[in-house]
């Protein structure tokens, strides 16, 4: 049961986080994305939010090197590019540099 009640909780904290009152202060990017959707899809696959904020399209635009080490237990997904990448993604940047800066 209590467990059951944390995971409701961290449900409505997810919803509330991701609602269109919550992010309406938080801005777009240069192209009219959202740094928001962005950063949740970067948290699903690193580079998939870069790859957001770019427009989809070709697949050239996909951040190659963050998308296949992501499939690295641990240190893709989850890990250190899960991170990477949506922090990336949360502050608009589209580069696959690997290293924080």
């Amino acid at each position: 049961m209590k467990v059951t009640k944390i995971l409701l909780l961290g449900l409505a904290l997810c919803m509330l986080a991701t609602s269109p009152a919550f992010a309406q202060g938080s801005g777009r990017c240069a192209n009219g994305r959202s740094p928001t959707g962005a950063m949740w899809l970067s948290i699903l696959h690193p580079g998939v939010g870069e790859y957001f904020l770019k427009g989809w399209g070709s697949w050239e635009k996909m951040p190659q090197r963050k998308f296949w080490l992501g499939f690295i237990p641990l240190y893709g997904w989850p890990g250190y590019l899960q991170v990477k990448s949506a922090t990336d993604a949360r502050h608009c940047r589209t580069n696959d540099e690997l290293t924080f800066q």
